[in-house]
């Protein structure tokens, strides 16, 4: 078990500690609970189904709220994520409305509580009417509502001490620490003493120890979800642009509505609700302006937007009868978005973007980016072409075997993508070496994937022998249509050389925008080749 202190210090003990302490908390809380509920019989089990009821409606509305923000965020600023530079953004932009949405939902809870208990006295205190009925009936549901943060993070203690959560000390603090503040200050032994307002001293008290202990690793949860989202499309533009907003979103929602559950429930009752509503409508509304004016940018120099920039070679558009490869430049960016921003620089170099302009890298798709074939027939030869060539392609007992000759000319980095749906098994021989085995191939969508970086004097001829299976498809060439094609083989090949017009784009890119690709990204200069399903 693992305990964090203001997210710089940690604490080890042994997780059976663990469990048999936390065990004993939960034992002495649902003890304590039953008691409260034999002794209030029906009309306290009633404010403890209404307090539950609180918790899940603030938990909706926190998270609901949020969301539409992040929905609409990519239609009203120039990047969907556009917090990435300033990961403090997200205090205006989700948090601001997941605090909102948080208190309409406990405030709901809040007026189904006064409702009951205000049933409640006037059955059994007959003599309270008028204003001072609704006084007394709201301490006494502000009290419910501070006791309902302790439910909710008993529930979180139990269900992490029965998975072995190792950060289960959160949920012990969030609970301990509130209880033992509200028992000290507030709770008193006599059931006909009149309910007063919650001390000031004792949300202190309560909260002092768990902000603390949890405020580091939330900020650090919040920039480490930042900088994971602006990198996570493994296929550029195959992720929709709301999606890393709706998860910083929700994230910080369910931050928000259980680490503000006992704060918000002064304010029910007192007269900071126009205030608070002030402030986070203002803050809210600072922070969209901020974003969507582009006064706050969300690249800079120091934290800058990776965009690829690859001169193409595409020989895969020769098997629908072309005799010259297909050149062209493209443009991507694994950072959800458009392009919009950085054609505004490269206006001259006709560039189109589109979802219809999918490239195939063999090691990803590039679902969407930009494409231009200005000046693009310099710069290579058609001597760096790669070869695929069918050695032999025999069948013997049922079983076909296909020998294809590899030829990565001057590339010594390439990357290679096995249709497993049609191949059971393959090995790969370099003279009288055998690089690749047979047998434990694995396969992501249907695709085993190979990478290949060798030095200045590594091979560059390789015999890949292939092992059909005997429940593929084996298309025919009839089944195969041009405009359909369908690879059984697909080779990238990787030149590190800057190409006239690559220089070009590169030149004129934004200065908040940087080359850098991933370990699976080609090089500025990428030869594309494949080898149909019907050889």
């Amino acid at each position: 078990m693992l305990l964090f202190l203001q997210g710089k210090y940690m604490v080890v003990y042994p997780q059976r500690l663990a469990t048999m302490f936390h065990n004993s908390i939960i034992f002495h809380s649902l003890v304590i609970l039953g008691m409260s509920l034999l002794m209030g019989r029906c009309s306290v089990l009633v404010s403890l189904g209404i307090s539950c009821l609180s918790i899940i409606l603030t938990l909706i509305f926190s998270i609901f709220l949020p969301v539409v923000v992040a929905f609409a965020l990519p239609h009203i600023c120039p990047f969907p994520i556009s917090f990435v530079a300033n990961p403090w953004l997200v205090i205006g932009l989700f948090g601001s409305p997941a605090l909102l949405g948080a208190f309409i939902g406990q405030h709901i809870g809040f007026i189904l509580l006064k409702k009951h208990i205000e049933q409640v006295y006037s059955r059994t205190k007959p003599g309270l009417t008028g204003n001072k009925m609704d006084y007394i009936v709201g301490l006494e549901a502000e009290r419910w509502i501070f006791k309902s943060g302790f439910l909710q993070w008993l529930i979180v203690l139990i269900l992490g001490t029965y998975f072995k959560v190792g950060a289960s000390y959160i949920a012990l603090i969030w609970l301990v620490s509130p209880a033992f503040a509200y028992g000290l200050m507030e709770a008193t032994l006599s059931p006909l003493r009149s309910p007063k307002h919650l001390k000031v001293v004792t949300l202190v008290l309560a909260l002092a120890v768990p902000v603390v202990s949890s405020a580091g690793l939330v900020i650090r949860m919040v920039d480490v979800m930042v900088g994971t989202i602006v990198r996570a499309d493994r296929n550029p533009g195959g992720l929709p642009g709301w999606l890393g907003n709706v998860v910083v979103a929700i994230a910080i929602a369910i931050v928000v509505s259980f680490m503000f559950v006992y704060l918000l429930s002064y304010v029910h009752i007192s007269g900071a609700k126009r205030a608070l509503l002030f402030v986070l409508c203002a803050s809210f509304g600072l922070a969209i302006a901020l974003v969507s004016s582009g006064i706050v940018p969300a690249f800079t120099e120091d934290i800058s937007r990776t965009v690829n920039v690859v001169h193409v070679v595409d020989t895969t558009r020769m098997n629908d009868g072309s005799t010259e490869p297909l050149s062209y430049v493209s443009l991507f960016s694994h950072t959800p978005g458009k392009l919009t921003q950085e054609l505004m620089d490269l206006r001259g170099e006709e560039f189109s973007c589109g979802r219809n302009m999918t490239i195939d890298f063999a090691t990803f798709t590039m679902m969407y980016g930009c494409r231009s074939y200005k000046r693009s027939n310099t710069g290579w030869s058609k001597s760096e072409v790669p070869m695929l060539h069918v050695e032999s392609d025999y069948a013997t007992d049922d079983a076909r075997r296909t020998v294809v000759s590899i030829d990565t000319k001057s590339s010594t980095r390439w990357s290679l993508a096995i249709n497993k749906q049609e191949i059971d098994d393959f090995t790969i021989h370099v003279d009288s070496n055998k690089l690749v085995h047979l047998g434990g191939k694995s396969e992501v969508d249907g695709w085993h994937t190979i990478r290949f970086a060798g030095g200045k004097s590594s091979p560059t001829k390789f015999e890949l022998t292939l092992f059909w299976s005997s429940n593929g498809t084996h298309a025919s060439a009839k089944e195969t249509k041009a405009e359909n094609f369908s690879p059984l083989v697909k080779l990238r090949t990787d030149v590190n050389r800057v190409t006239p017009m690559v220089e070009t784009v590169l030149e004129k890119l934004p200065r908040w925008s940087t080359p850098f690709g991933k370990s699976t990204s080609p090089y500025t200069l990428a030869f594309l080749t494949a080898l149909p399903i019907n050889i």
